[in-house]
């Protein structure tokens, strides 16, 4: 996500390095590469014409301070320009009502229908009892993709498969809500290919009748300037409360995420970044303008690893380790909670520092097949017990998984002082100090 924006950032920087002072000139040649790397990421020209002049006004307004270079307070400026040109604070979400009712709208490929699935799911973690709505009555897959994702994450879904009329289907679900204690009802609409009349005075209707808490307004980020012209359309007609970013792991140049604030005046509120149902985070734009500039987001890395903690399963897993008991069917857990909180290289850019060390990598999700298959091998009393792993067992557990000796005994091995380093770390009475320790030896 934003690589090639971030890389090219940070060479219009690379202008000022070196420079005792900020000078207009210098100023003028690095905004004129920043320019150039926002219109090639597809951000809009006006947007990005506005925001050079800001950061420009800002940057010759400065005294630079012996400790921090030009370079260095040119990217804070722009760090902070950038944040505010995606909406400054993260933008509240009004779950309140009862039910609340959140209503999705977009053009049809955008997402809509898999992110309805997503909210469910992060709403249901957070002790919502959501339902959702199947109201697009044209696309034929449409309810049976909505049952499948409900099937997946547990959650009802109200439709009427004879039913054409989404305004009293939605109208009937709230109703079946209430009936049944559901204090969340998310309404997942009809797109098209192309924004038509129809489509327009149906969702406009829909809203009309149901009086929804938040109406958002899913977009393809990977659509670019298309999807910011397609939100202002939409905007003009239903006056949506906020914007969801999807496939914000592909290949997207980052220019709707950028343009969209300033073009139609509402905070972008939620993005997908994945096809997995826990691939959702909340938009923060401060984060978001971390990861541009290659710094990371380790608040959203946080609140996805949140969304897996389980207080009483870490209990039980920190008693195993003081007892040195962690074993292999722990180890299987633990790659499973990693795997849920979504796409391994775009976790790993999360972590400050990271990202850039890592662009160049090609961190497939498939990355823990081999270990897990190797596990998986095993007998159940051989994940119970590790120690008893003697040369006969590891063979066959090579050829049941389809892989080398020498890759069992790297994985034992590794799994051997992983296990031996949790039980001293829980054990220790100042693990830090112990930790220490154990690099200087």
């Amino acid at each position: 996500m934003f690589e090639n924006l971030s890389e090219k950032l940070e060479r219009s920087f690379k202008v000022l390095k070196g420079q005792g002072k900020i000078t207009e000139i210098n100023v003028a040649e690095t905004l004129k590469e920043v320019r150039r790397a926002l219109l090639d990421a597809d951000v809009n020209f006006k947007v990005a014409k506005q925001f050079t002049d800001t950061v420009k006004a800002k940057a010759l307004g400065q005294n630079v301070i012996n400790s921090v270079s030009p370079s260095q307070l040119m990217v804070k400026i722009v760090h902070d320009e950038l944040t505010q040109l995606m909406g400054g604070e993260q933008a509240p979400f009004n779950v309140s009502g009862d039910p609340a009712i959140i209503l999705m709208s977009g053009l049809q490929g955008s997402g809509k229908t898999t992110f309805s699935g997503k909210l469910a799911n992060k709403l249901k973690k957070e002790g919502k009892n959501p339902l959702l709505v199947a109201c697009d009555v044209y696309r034929p897959a449409a309810i049976d993709q909505l049952k499948v994702l409900g099937d997946q994450i547990q959650v009802p879904v109200y439709s009427e498969p004879e039913s054409k009329d989404p305004v009293q289907i939605a109208l009937n679900a709230i109703a079946e809500a209430k009936r049944n204690g559901r204090d969340m009802v998310i309404v997942d609409t009809a797109g098209r290919l192309a924004i038509d009349e129809q489509m327009m005075q149906e969702i406009t209707a829909i809203k009309q009748a149901i009086h929804p808490n938040e109406t958002l307004f899913v977009v393809d980020s990977m659509t670019g300037q298309d999807a910011v012209n397609t939100a202002k359309e939409f905007n003009d007609r239903l006056d949506f409360d906020g914007v969801v970013l999807t496939k914000l792991d592909g290949d997207t140049r980052g220019g709707a995420a950028l343009s969209i604030r300033s073009v139609v005046n509402k905070p972008i509120k939620w993005v997908g970044t994945g096809e997995k149902m826990e691939a959702i985070d909340p938009f923060r734009p401060a984060g978001m303008a971390d990861r541009i500039l290659g710094m990371g987001d380790i608040v959203s890395f946080v609140d996805r690893m949140q969304q897996q903690y389980d207080e009483e399963e870490a209990k039980k897993l920190q008693k195993k380790i003081a007892k040195n008991q962690f074993d292999f069917n722990d180890f299987l857990h633990q790659i499973g909670q990693i795997k849920k909180m979504g796409n391994l290289k775009d976790l790993a850019s999360m972590i400050p520092g990271v990202g850039k060390a890592i662009k160049d990598l090609d961190i497939s999700d498939d990355a823990f097949k081999g270990i897990e298959a190797i596990i998986y091998s095993m007998t159940p009393y051989e994940r119970s017990h590790p120690e008893i792993m003697n040369g006969s067992r590891r063979q066959r557990i090579a050829r049941g998984s389809g892989t080398s000796i020498q890759d069992v005994n790297r994985l034992l091995k590794q799994f051997e002082q992983t296990r031996k380093m949790m039980h001293m770390v829980s054990t220790a009475k100042n693990p830090l100090k112990m930790m220490r320790g154990q690099r200087r030896r």
